[in-house]
């Protein structure tokens, strides 16, 4: 890594980039999907996140490599796949049993420190830090800053405050803007329609639910509707914030020379999506912006969201880590990734394991427990009322064929092949086809290769699942005590 000193004068001896370090900021947002006008959603506009896409580079092929909140976020900011350094299973390493990163993988926050970067996590609202609704000193791992949501032991001394105002004058600043995204729809039918009342006062007209597309395995149910609606909502909302960021940046005089990604941590929180390894969880926007970027250009070719390190660290001039599993994809000798991989394992109390490899055409998904069904009963999915809207229809036999296969099957097919250039939503599965066996058989190794070249953890131990969900039990919450007792008895029986 180069001190500050250091990136001075490289920053100076190159004519491409500007004369000081840039600033560097990431905005990291929940539970959203591609809905963006930029990305060709048609039933809102998001005129702040299109305007970084058009003042710079947006692509449209990029894929977290875990659906879940805290394995993404441990994967991103190290710049290594969750699975490498165990840090794969949602909400883990919060009991006795402690997850420490290997050797050699530092937090990226920290190598931006160490070259002289004064690091922050929090809204990017200088208002509110004024208002103290962030501390500036934090209070540990939680207290004050942004959301981190790391399943690793980390030092909370990598992040100096939630916002940049607190650094010295001339200081670059590393910021990690998060935002609330999809969660601002909350998980209720009734917190959906607040949410639609509010869209209404703020934009003069909220999202009208019979005019929304979703997905076909999804019935035009009220609530399914209504709530996709509060979504896209939520989306035009998370719009505004990055509005009034921008425009932050811009009144200090900070825009130009400071470098911008903009992305989400997975795709939008239902039944197929968060969680899941199909489009619907893993496809998100990402959009660069920022001193050197091209604008208004749009790149085709697969990158994953982990590569976000890598080109943070060279747009400030930090030496890229050797063992670092993200690429810069900027670099002018970048080879565009051929495969991009994704997993999800153990999310809460439900015990999982899915793995994948995707291609530019074609999507491998392995079920290493097909005896298992799709939705397994989890809290945290069961308590939204999309998930028991879907419940209660396939009781009363009044959901398709489509979404009884897709969602409530008892059991899954071992391996899952999509063309998902033109199966947009992977309905039609071509394990079984012999037309597509070599694509299956070359998929199948890659993802094997895979697994092994990066050391992949694969599921976690009794004693560390016991460990974790002490944090669960006690709670006065009987649907987890029930399922964790669901999920040890079905281990016992080879399911």
């Amino acid at each position: 890594m180069k001190p500050l000193a250091a990136l001075l004068c490289l920053f100076a001896t190159c004519s491409t980039l500007p004369a000081s370090p840039p600033n560097v900021l990431w905005f990291v947002v929940d539970d959203m999907s591609a809905n963006f006008s930029c990305y060709g959603e048609k039933l809102i506009q998001t005129p702040n996140v299109d305007r970084l896409a058009s003042e710079g580079t947006r692509f449209a092929n990029a894929f977290v490599t875990a659906p879940v909140c805290s394995p993404c976020r441990s994967a991103l900011i190290t710049g290594m796949y969750q699975t490498s350094i165990g840090a794969h299973h949602h909400r883990s390493g919060r009991g006795v049993e402690k997850i420490d990163l290997p050797d050699g993988v530092v937090p990226v926050p920290a190598q931006f420190q160490k070259a002289g970067y004064f690091t922050c996590i929090g809204s990017g609202l200088a208002s509110e830090f004024k208002k103290g609704k962030q501390s500036a000193k934090g209070a540990g791992k939680s207290g004050g800053l942004g959301k981190t949501d790391y399943n690793f032991e980390w030092d909370p001394k990598i992040y100096d405050s939630p916002d940049w105002a607190a650094r010295k004058p001339g200081q670059p600043f590393f910021m990690q803007v998060q935002l609330a995204g999809g969660k601002l729809r909350g998980g209720t039918d009734a917190s959906a329609i607040k949410l639609l009342a509010s869209a209404a006062k703020q934009f003069g007209a909220a999202t009208d639910p019979e005019k929304v597309t979703l997905p076909p395995y999804y019935p035009r149910d009220p609530v399914l509707l209504r709530d996709w609606a509060a979504f896209l909502d939520s989306v035009r909302l998370t719009d505004v914030h990055v509005g009034k960021v921008i425009a932050r940046l811009e009144k200090e005089g900070l825009l130009e020379n400071t470098f911008i990604i903009f992305m989400t941590d997975h795709g939008i929180s239902h039944a197929r999506g968060k969680q899941f390894l199909y489009n619907e969880g893993t496809h998100v926007p990402f959009i660069i912006r920022g001193p050197g970027i091209e604008k208004a250009k749009v790149r085709t070719d697969l990158i994953e969201h982990i590569d976000m390190a890598a080109i943070s660290l060279a747009a400030a001039g930090i030496e890229i880590p050797q063992s670092m599993q993200a690429k810069n994809v900027l670099a002018a000798d970048y080879q565009p990734r051929t495969h991009i991989f994704a997993a999800r394992d153990r999310c809460d109390e439900t015990v999982e394991r899915l793995r994948s490899v995707r291609t530019d055409r074609f999507l491998y998904i392995r079920n290493f427990y097909p005896l298992r069904p799709h939705l397994q009963p989890n809290a945290y999915k069961d308590g939204k009322s999309i998930v028991q809207s879907l419940r209660n229809l396939h009781k009363s036999g009044k959901l398709d064929v489509l979404s009884e296969v897709l969602l409530f099957s008892p059991t899954r097919p071992p391996e899952e092949l999509y063309e998902w250039t033109t199966d947009a939503w992977q309905v039609t599965n071509l394990a079984a086809d012999p037309a597509h066996q070599s694509t299956l058989e070359s998929l199948r190794a890659r993802l094997d290769q895979w697994m092994k070249e990066t050391n992949d953890q694969g599921p976690e131990s009794e004693s560390r699942y016991d460990s974790d969900m002490k944090v669960y039990l006690g709670k006065g919450d009987p649907e987890v005590e029930t399922n964790i007792a669901l999920m040890k008895q079905w281990a016992r029986e080879g399911k």
